[in-house]
């Protein structure tokens, strides 16, 4: 058995430090990124859904006022369900025209 003082400065030391730091970075990305859910249901904000369909705010407040599109209004926040969009997005797929 080799009796090798380990240092911090050992390469092999470096390397398992900087792989933990990367790690950590990504951890802390991911769950930056992660929605809290209710009973398993995730929603969405009125920015972040219209980020993520790529509409505007504006066009957002049009469909609530067509009923369009539901959503929940808690005081002043107005929030989407994520699977009643999932639905909603299915619903209106066409397939291509032949």
């Amino acid at each position: 058995m080799n009796n090798q003082l380990i240092t911090p400065e050992n390469e092999r030391i470096k390397s398992f430090f900087s792989s933990l730091d990367r790690l950590s970075s990504s951890l802390e990305r991911l769950f930056s990124s992660r929605k809290p859910t209710l009973n398993g249901e995730s929603f969405y904000t009125d920015e972040e859904l219209s980020k993520k369909l790529k509409i505007s705010r504006s066009s957002l407040q049009d469909y609530r006022d067509e009923g369009r599109i539901p959503y929940i209004k808690l005081g002043g926040k107005i929030l989407y369900r994520a699977s009643d969009i999932e639905k909603l997005l299915e619903d209106g797929y066409r397939e291509k025209f032949k």
